[in-house]
C-alpha cells in the first residue's frame, strides 16, 4: 500500500490501524535546534482526542504521544521524528457483525476490491483514527513555522444549519463543544444532534481555516501552487468531500469587478480592499489571511438500517453498531488546521532553501 506519505522538504508518514497496536508517524526534513518537548505536540493530540464531547465518538483513547528519536536535550536534531502513539481503547468486537460485508459510504468495498482484503476491525487504515497522526505532524510544523504565523480553525455549518458570520468571535471556540465562533448557534446545534443520536444516524457538516501572518512568497508556479498544496492535504483527510479556498464556489456569479481584490497604498505599502483571492494569488501567497473551507460528509457507520452486499456477492442489509460520531466535522477543525500547517511548513522551508523569504 503506497500513498501513506504527505509534503516535499517537510515530509510527514503516517503508519498503524485503528485497532492495531498503535499509530504514529515518521517525519523527515525538520530543520535542527528547535526547540520541541511533548508538551508541545500534545496539546494539539488533546484537541483531537475522541470522548471530549458527548457529540463524538465515546472511544476513551488517551492519544499520549511518545517521541522515540529526532529530538535531543529539548531540540530537533535534524534526523527523522518518530512519534508514537498507543491505541488502548480498541474493541474490535464490535465489527463482528459487519466483517463479510460493506458497509454502503465507506471503503470497505473498494479497500477489499484494490487489495483483496481489508481490515475490518474499526476500518484499519481508512478510520480516522490516522488523523492523530497529522496532527502530531501539525504540532511540529507549528513549531517550524513560529508563533507568529497562527492557524486556527472553526466549525461553521452542520446540516443546513449555518452560524451568522457578523457573530464571529473567535474567543467563543473555547467555549463551546463545537469550535463554534457563534455562541448563538450552539444550542441549535446541541438539540439537532441529540435528535440525529436518538435516530441512529449522522450528518455532515463546514469546517474553516485561518492563516494569519503568512509571509508573502510561499508557493511556486505552475504544479507547486500553495493553493493546490492545500486543496490535497485538505482533500486527503477522511470524509471530506469538497475544498474551497478564498470566495470559493461564490467565484462562479461574480463578475470581474466584484471578484478582483483591489488595491491601494496604505503607510506606504500596497495594501487590498478584499480577500476573495483566500491569501493566494497565482499559488503564491500575498500576505493576507489564508482562507480555506471544506466540506465532510456524514458519517457512514450509523444504526439505520441501509441495503448493502456481502463479500460473497449476497444481497443483504446492515445496521453499524459501535462508537461514531454523530457529525465528524467537529473532530475535523483540528484536524484540518493540522493539514494547512504542515502545508505552509513544506512551502516555508521550500523558500528559505531557495532564499526567497
Amino acid at each position: 500500500m503506497s500513498g501513506n506519505s504527505f509534503g516535499h522538504l517537510f515530509k510527514f508518514t503516517t503508519f498503524g490501524e485503528s485497532h492495531g497496536v498503535a499509530i504514529g508517524c515518521i517525519i523527515d526534513g525538520s530543520p535542527p535546534n528547535i526547540p520541541l518537548q511533548v508538551k508541545d505536540i500534545q496539546y494539539w493530540l488533546d484537541r483531537r482526542k475522541p470522548g471530549n464531547s458527548k457529540y463524538t465518538s465515546q472511544r476513551k483513547e488517551t492519544d499520549k504521544v511518545e517521541i522515540l528519536s529526532g529530538v535531543f536535550d529539548g531540540k530537533t536534531t535534524g534526523a527523522p521524528i518518530a512519534l508514537l502513539i498507543r491505541n488502548v481503547d480498541a474493541r474490535s468486537k464490535d465489527y463482528d457483525d459487519i466483517k463479510d460485508l460493506y458497509r454502503p459510504g465507506h471503503a470497505d468495498y473498494t479497500y477489499h476490491i484494490k487489495y483483496g482484503n481489508r481490515d475490518y476491525r474499526g476500518s484499519g487504515r481508512a478510520s480516522a483514527r490516522e488523523t492523530a497522526c497529522r496532527v502530531a505532524a501539525g504540532a511540529v510544523a507549528r513549531k517550524i513555522l513560529g508563533e507568529n504565523i497562527e492557524v486556527k480553525g472553526a466549525l461553521i455549518q452542520i446540516g443546513t444549519k449555518k452560524i451568522d458570520h457578523s457573530h464571529w468571535n473567535w474567543a467563543e471556540l473555547n467555549n463551546n463543544e463545537f469550535w463554534c465562533p457563534d455562541r448563538n448557534i450552539v444550542p441549535i446545534w446541541s438539540k439537532y444532534l441529540e435528535e440525529l443520536r436518538k435516530a441512529g444516524t449522522s450528518v455532515g457538516a463546514m469546517v474553516q481555516i485561518v492563516a494569519s501572518n503568512v509571509p508573502p512568497g510561499l508557493g511556486s508556479p505552475v504544479y507547486d501552487r500553495l493553493d493546490a498544496d492545500i486543496a490535497k492535504g485538505l482533500m486527503s483527510i477522511n470524509a471530506v468531500k469538497s475544498v474551497e479556498i478564498g470566495a470559493g464556489k461564490e467565484v462562479a456569479a461574480k463578475l470581474g469587478e466584484e471578484n478582483a481584490d483591489e488595491m491601494r497604498i496604505v503607510s506606504g505599502k500596497p495594501e487590498f480592499t478584499s480577500n476573495n483571492s483566500g491569501g493566494i494569488l497565482g499559488g503564491i501567497s500575498s500576505g493576507q489571511d489564508i482562507i480555506a473551507r471544506f466540506s465532510v460528509k456524514p458519517t457512514s457507520s450509523i444504526l439505520k438500517t441501509l441495503q448493502t452486499v456481502t463479500v460473497k456477492g449476497e444481497e443483504t442489509k446492515v445496521s453499524t453498531k459501535g462508537r461514531h460520531d454523530p457529525c465528524v466535522g467537529i473532530r475535523a477543525v483540528p484536524v484540518g488546521e493540522a493539514m494547512i500547517a504542515c502545508s505552509l511548513a513544506d512551502h516555508f522551508l521550500r523558500a528559505k532553501a531557495l532564499r526567497e523569504v
